[in-house]
């Protein structure tokens, strides 16, 4: 597996968060399209699977909610997978 092959994986992913975003796609879709990027997770470190995987875990659980609550934020979410979606960009750039 090449750097190149999980950069593309990375930025499919980015694109799929941003149709999330736009209600394009459900949560179920999005998650299914995340985790079947196995590439992308075999060359980060182990961390970023299990953070990851979390993420989409709490995805899967919050599209019963229609709204924001107390206990869960569809936009705090979107943010925390944007912000994984950063760092492992950063992971893949120091491994280049």
């Amino acid at each position: 597996m090449t750097s190149s092959t999980a950069t593309l994986q990375l930025d499919q992913l980015q694109a799929e968060l941003h149709a999330l975003q736009a209600q394009r796609t459900s949560p179920h879709a999005f998650s299914a399209a995340a985790r079947a990027h196995a590439d992308l997770l075999a060359t980060l470190p182990p961390r970023y699977a299990e953070v990851l995987l979390g993420l989409l875990d709490r995805l899967e659980a919050g599209a019963l909610f229609t709204e924001e609550s107390c206990s869960f934020s569809h936009q705090g979410l979107a943010d925390s997978l944007q912000l994984w979606l950063d760092k492992a960009r950063a992971a893949l750039a120091a491994r280049a």
